[in-house]
């Protein structure tokens, strides 16, 4: 599956929901095997015209988000590629019951889509803001968590998923206009991180739509102030691969993460995890993430910024850290 730089910039415009119905509108012309179940978010996932095009392979089971994992487990069962959405804290936590015995225990394969993760829905709080699922997903077997950092990436997320092995939990952050952080396509592999900016002065792990902001913030201070930093993007944060992980990071160097989710069970305990297992010597490891807690809700941009993970909060920590 090849995207040019045209569609890669509308994806990046439209953003990431309007994106998923885009690319399952281009699934289904060549694969009629293709079943989109929603949780009454047609409009919301960008599936209005998957919809009204193709009702035999949609099915809105209404706001009922377990009976949602099993149905489309169900169908996954008669050989059909299932694609499930719904916003993320009702994707992952509603029905976690059914995605373990479902998808973990019984091994049944599907394709979940978590709409607007992270702190996107800022305005609305922490009943819609989801900070926990990469934790709650990655903690069940046989269940792929993949992050993407922008539209072209979820395309291509959405594509790998259907021909993986297992389940896959596909996590949506940013919004319309967050950024294009590859102009141009790519071998897109579940579980290979992608280096995005090379350099020997220190290294970024990144995933999700922060990872626009570090790629900005890494080539300001490469222009500025000549510290070159490699940017690593972690897509993929189950399964993780680890050699390739161990392969990057040198020893005496300084390491930071950068992700819109909560610092517990991420990508922050996933560093932290290989850094001491293997005992690695660094200069620092800083990480960056949500903290656990459920603040005040505001602005997407206000949110980001609280967490330092706007592209000037970024910018002004790596300033700090090479002052």
């Amino acid at each position: 599956m090849k995207i040019d730089q045209t569609k890669a910039k509308l994806y990046s415009t439209i953003g990431p929901r309007a994106t998923l119905g885009m690319v399952l509108l281009d699934i289904i012309k060549e694969n009629k095997n293709l079943m989109v179940l929603t949780s009454d978010v047609s409009t919301s996932a960008g599936l209005d015209r998957f919809r009204k095009q193709n009702p035999e392979n949609y099915i809105d089971v209404g706001i009922s988000e377990q009976n949602l994992i099993n149905v489309a487990t169900g169908i996954s069962t008669l050989g059909y590629d299932v694609v499930t959405t719904t916003f993320a804290p009702f994707q992952t936590m509603r029905c976690l019951e059914q995605i373990k015995v479902n998808l973990g225990y019984m091994k049944k394969k599907i394709t979940m889509v978590g709409l607007a993760s992270g702190l996107i829905l800022g305005p609305l709080g922490f009943t819609h803001c989801s900070i926990e699922d990469n934790a709650i997903i990655r903690s069940i077997p046989n269940i792929a968590v993949v992050n993407p950092c922008d539209g072209l990436e979820v395309a291509k997320a959405v594509h790998a998923s259907l021909s993986y092995k297992n389940s896959v939990y596909i996590r949506l952050t940013g919004g319309p206009g967050g950024g294009m952080v590859y102009d141009v396509d790519y071998e897109f592999n579940i579980g290979e991180p992608v280096k995005l900016h090379d350099g020997d002065d220190g290294i970024i792990f990144s995933t999700g739509a922060v990872t626009y902001n570090c790629l900005k913030a890494v080539k300001e201070i490469s222009s500025s102030k000549q510290i070159n930093l490699s940017l690593i993007n972690v897509h993929t944060l189950k399964p993780i691969n680890e050699k390739k992980i161990l392969s990057i990071i040198k020893e005496n160097t300084r390491v930071f993460s950068f992700e819109e989710h909560s610092m517990i069970g991420g990508l922050s305990s996933i560093m932290s995890g290989i850094i001491a297992k293997n005992n690695l010597k660094l200069k620092s490891y800083n990480s960056f993430a949500i903290n656990d807690e459920y603040s005040n809700s505001g602005s997407y941009q206000y949110m980001l910024e609280k967490n330092s993970l706007s592209f000037e909060k970024i910018l002004n920590t790596l300033n700090s850290n090479f002052s």
